[in-house]
């Protein structure tokens, strides 16, 4: 007996995970997948398996129940508003399309309605306070459309608020934080029921933000610099701000921001594939995508450089070990990113996380926490009707 003892107690662990996890309201509070469809020139309803990490019916079977899309461009080659609305008119014409399995909620209502019905809540994160072009009311479009949080900066700056990137570069002239019209952008956002999502900002801009908002914030996809020191991850005292503020840190899956070995191996293999990879961008593919498609003709070799899902773990371990269990979430960026732990491949690999955290302990309810109950907290705190 005692030999079938280590086959029976990792069965039940599987058949544990399946259950917890299906029965829990899973949230993702980050995936590309709009921006990855537009590039690609395929649609989510489609079947994208090798195409894509995520698509309407894989969302499903990896057990998503409420996925927030992000509204993203760089802003260098179209305008970054019109662009977002373009995002957000094909992610409503796939809702269109399937009523019985989507539903872009604007309401706490349509929320319980679409999830009681087994049908993926679709709704909007704004990716960089440059796609509002220092408009202040076009946040009140934003939200009429769906959009539930904006993040205050992607890597590039608004005129009123400085990155992650941004700060760190000394050729940087612009302001560092919020200056007076950012401050009254989160005090809009926080009127409105935009969630302020400080993912990508950089360090005077977070703590201006904790600052001036009146509601809890998230990190919509980052992760512990403790564990990997990259200035895209959040620092021991801005976790704690957060923790303190009431908001979520929902870690992110890309493998540079979760293993710091990472980076130097993933640069090896992408210089031996160079000459593949820049005819592919000579096309006018996004280099994101055209590093994914070198990824997956070389599925041995990236395979090999990705981390276990237990680096990952690491972050949550660190984050829960300084603010507690209520104040992380996951927020993958899938279809935005060329590498994930090795575990978590695609939409479908969801399951391995609660797997993870089943090995850890947790108990159900604590499970429910993390998969999406702490970011539903948040979202009723800032979305009351």
């Amino acid at each position: 007996m005692k030999y079938f003892l280590p086959l029976f107690i990792a069965f039940s662990i599987q058949a544990n995970s399946q259950a917890i996890h299906f029965k829990s309201i899973l949230v993702d509070t980050h995936n590309d997948a709009v921006s990855a469809c537009i590039e690609k020139k395929v649609s989510l309803d489609q079947n994208l398996t090798g195409i894509n990490h995520s698509d309407l019916k894989r969302f499903k079977e990896g057990g998503v129940d409420y996925q927030l899309f992000s509204i993203f461009c760089d802003g260098e080659k179209v305008n970054p508003y019109a662009f977002a609305m373009r995002e957000m008119d094909t992610i409503d014409a796939v809702a269109a399309r399937n009523p019985d399995k989507m539903v872009v909620a604007k309401t706490w209502k349509q929320i319980e309605q679409a999830l009681k019905a087994g049908k993926l809540v679709a709704q909007y994160g704004v990716e960089g306070g440059h796609m509002i072009e220092d408009d202040i009311n076009k946040l009140d479009t934003f939200y009429k459309r769906g959009a539930r949080y904006m993040t205050l900066t992607w890597n590039n700056s608004p005129s009123w608020a400085s990155s992650h990137a941004d700060e760190k570069d000394p050729k940087y002239t612009g302001h560092k934080g919020l200056n007076a019209f950012g401050k009254e952008v989160i005090k809009r956002m926080n009127k409105l029921g935009i969630i302020v999502d400080i993912s990508h900002v950089g360090e005077a801009t977070f703590w201006d933000a904790i600052k001036t908002t009146t509601k809890p914030v998230i990190a919509s996809h980052s992760d512990a610099y403790a564990i990997n020191p990259v200035s895209r991850n959040l620092k021991d005292d801005q976790i704690k701000a957060v923790g303190k503020n009431g908001g979520v840190i929902h870690l992110n899956f890309y493998s540079a921001f979760v293993d710091s070995t990472y980076a130097k191996k993933a640069a090896a293999f992408y210089k031996l594939h160079s000459k593949e990879s820049d005819s592919l961008v000579a096309t006018g593919l996004n280099k994101a995508y055209a590093l994914e498609m070198i990824a997956n003709k070389y599925k041995k070799e990236s395979d090999a450089i990705k981390p276990d899902i237990e680096v990952l773990m690491h972050h949550f371990d660190h984050i829960v070990k300084l603010i507690g269990i209520d104040h992380v979430g996951l927020g993958s960026d899938f279809d935005g990113i060329d590498s994930a732990p090795l575990q978590l491949k695609t939409v479908l690999d969801y399951p391995e996380f609660t797997k993870a955290l089943i090995k850890r302990g947790y108990k159900d309810a604590d499970i429910a926490k993390v998969l999406g109950g702490n970011f539903l907290r948040v979202y009723r705190i800032n979305n009351p009707n």
